[in-house]
């Protein structure tokens, strides 16, 4: 995997739209998308957004491109075929037979619970209809969501959102996790790695969103400095020191200019001719999020 430097992080400027908001207004979001390139065609999963009053995550959209830019849908997943209340961040994956695997984040009607299934599929366009599996159901204290997920010779690794129940109305708080896996579908839970600090603009919560490379470690991740802020993270940068990511001083290293601010879910995808190509979810003047990619050497 390609290390990116500090010269090469995403912006709102000079970033273009890839898959506009639904529709106008606040809570209409395209966004928290998970993208694979594979033979020169990118793969592209993201969540479908509504106002919480038409349902909040609705749906899990795959669209294919041949430029990066310009993607067509060719299949949907809608959360009442998974029994789920709301959809946040999938993940997309190449299976190494071959096929393709498509993480849900699932939203447990009427609670603040998650769980993470699966499903697998010979194609991409056959993702609605996949084979369904648990992978990681949470518990009665934790809600789990929003993987990052990849695939080395050492096995699969993921970093995963966990938000603690413990305290009513508190539920927003939000913890990296990071698992590991041989197969992709049954999960080792190793140790939180990365946590909001007090009185720092992640303070609420820290959500890793994107590795950028291994030696060493490096992640951008989504955090926010209060339970107003939620739903709208920006975004900052972590590096592993000892064994576990500690954020760059400084600040959020990328936000928007608009509305709530928010620039959160980057997925970065090393290109082919060099460079990277990044994916976030940023909010315009009205409100909406819509779903932006940039290209950086």
């Amino acid at each position: 995997m390609a290390v990116i430097t500090e010269l090469s992080l995403p912006r709102f400027e000079g970033s273009r739209v890839a898959v506009p908001a639904p529709a106008p207004g606040a809570g209409n979001w395209a966004g928290a998308a998970s993208v694979v390139l594979d033979g020169g065609v990118f793969w592209m999963a993201y969540r479908v957004r509504r106002p919480v009053e038409e349902g909040r995550g609705v749906a899990i959209a795959i669209a294919r491109s041949d430029d990066g830019e310009n993607f067509v849908p060719v299949a949907e997943v809608r959360r009442d075929a998974m029994g789920a209340a709301s959809f946040e961040r999938p993940a997309l994956m190449r299976l190494p037979d071959g096929g393709w695997r498509l993480y849900l984040s699932c939203a447990t009607p009427g609670s603040k619970h998650w769980w993470i299934e699966a499903l697998d599929a010979a194609r991409p366009e056959a993702l609605s209809f996949g084979r369904r599996r648990m992978v990681l159901p949470g518990d009665d204290m934790s809600a789990v969501k929003d993987p990052v997920i990849t695939r080395d010779a050492r096995g699969w690794h993921m970093w995963v959102c966990c938000h603690p129940l413990d305290v009513a109305g508190a539920e927003d708080r939000m913890s990296t996790w990071y698992a590991t896996s041989n197969d992709g579908l049954r999960w080792s839970m190793q140790r939180e790695v990365l946590a909001g600090r007090a009185g720092e603009w992640d303070a609420r919560g820290a959500r890793v969103t994107a590795v950028l490379g291994t030696e060493p470690l490096r992640v951008l991740y989504d955090g926010r400095p209060t339970a107003q802020a939620n739903w709208f993270e920006t975004t900052g940068m972590a590096t592993e020191v000892d064994g576990e990511l500690v954020p760059v001083d400084g600040g959020p290293v990328a936000a928007s200019p608009y509305s709530d601010g928010a620039l959160r879910y980057v997925v970065a995808v090393p290109l082919r001719k060099g460079g990277t190509r990044f994916y976030f979810e940023a909010a315009r003047a009205d409100g909406a999020h819509d779903l932006r990619t940039q290209v950086l050497p």
